[in-house]
């Protein structure tokens, strides 16, 4: 028998079609990142206006963009939507960590579409100082909400802004009313600092506590009661009914200690239960009443008049600092200020000093 004769084997193996890579090739190329169609300034206003959920959200990516080249187009856009805005109340909300600020929001969101009107959530994600990420995830937390035809959630991370407000919330609530929105919520990460900022822009501040959690009045800073146009005490239900009771009187008595708000308007305290729809419908009742009382002693008007000075402060300021630290001259000489202020050579005050005699070429 030949030995170099070829062995034929009864069985036939197939190779099988090659496996697809896990991450498709094209999905990080240039011609990828560009795929998304690029609007003009009034191809942005005229989508806005038409209620167009699709490019608001791009618009507002442009507004929240650090970006220099998108700077302008955000600031056109929004000038461009400013005679469309102001036609919405806007209202503040904060709590105390566990007071159920989602699921209130969710509930309390859901009675407001129910009454025809639009709404906007504007939420505040915390970003870490490392990485700058955000978790983003108020959509998962709210599911029938965001699912609303004429509810609109928009989370935004902090991205290291002072006490967790997004730096550019005003000017997304802007664009949000130029949308239609007559509503807007804007959530923040939790008490803290940026409740002074988001007074600022709403004309209704709610402060959600939770019964029970130790000392109420000794847990949170007088100056954001002070804030608060209403003191809603949530997850009274079940158990915690009768510490909810208890903690609405404690707060009420509270209120009477603290001096007059400018508005004129009596803050008021209550109970409810979002898991058991309890106390919303009162909660917006009392906040509809607040909005006629201003509305009617000129208040709000006023209240809107010096937010708009507000905001011209704030970004003289941002506009300065962005300039500053993007100055050439600024950024090729920092590495070396911050090098001897590291080995303790120069006091900080220096440091800032001879930054700015370079910014201001002196």
């Amino acid at each position: 028998m030949d030995s170099k004769k070829e062995y034929k084997s009864a069985l036939k193996v197939h190779e099988g079609i090659p496996q697809p890579p896990s991450i498709n090739p094209d999905a990080f190329t240039k011609s990828a990142r560009n795929r998304r169609k690029k609007y003009s300034v009034d191809e942005y206003v005229a989508g806005i206006i038409s209620g167009n959920i699709t490019i608001l959200s791009q618009a507002i990516t442009l507004v929240e963009s650090s970006l220099a080249e998108h700077y302008e187009t955000a600031q056109a856009i929004i000038e461009k939507c400013l005679p469309y805005s102001s036609r919405s109340i806007r209202i503040g909300i904060t709590g105390v960590p566990g007071a159920g600020k989602s699921t209130f929001i969710e509930t309390f969101g859901l009675h407001i579409t129910s009454q025809g009107r639009k709404l906007a959530v504007l939420t505040i994600d915390p970003s870490s100082e490392q990485t700058k990420g955000s978790i983003l995830g108020d959509k998962t937390r709210m599911e029938q909400l965001s699912i609303h035809p004429n509810a609109y959630i928009r989370p935004s991370p902090a991205a290291g802004t002072l006490g967790g407000v997004a730096r550019k919330t005003r000017e997304t609530i802007i664009l949000c009313e130029a949308a239609g929105f007559d509503t807007i919520l804007v959530e923040t990460v939790g008490v803290g600092q940026s409740e002074t900022a988001v007074h600022s822009m709403v004309d209704f501040f709610l402060l959600l506590m939770l019964a029970g959690a130790g000392d109420e009045l000794q847990g949170i800073k007088r100056g954001i009661m002070e804030m608060a146009d209403m003191i809603a005490i949530t997850k009274a239900d079940g158990a915690n009914k009768l510490e909810a009771d208890e903690a609405r009187i404690s707060f009420q008595n509270a209120l009477h200690l603290l001096p007059a708000k400018s508005s004129g308007w009596k803050p008021k305290v209550l109970t409810c239960s979002a898991l058991k729809n309890e106390g919303i419908i009162e909660l917006w009742d009392i906040i509809m009443e607040c909005f006629v009382f201003t509305r009617s002693s000129g208040y709000f008007e006023t209240h809107r008049k010096q937010q708009s000075v507000i905001r011209m402060h704030n970004t003289i300021l941002e506009y300065l600092n962005n300039s500053f630290n993007n100055q050439k001259d600024v950024k090729l000489l920092r590495p070396e200020i911050e090098r001897q202020l590291f080995e303790g050579s120069i006091t900080s005050y220096k440091a800032a000093v001879i930054l700015l005699d370079k910014y201001f070429k002196r």
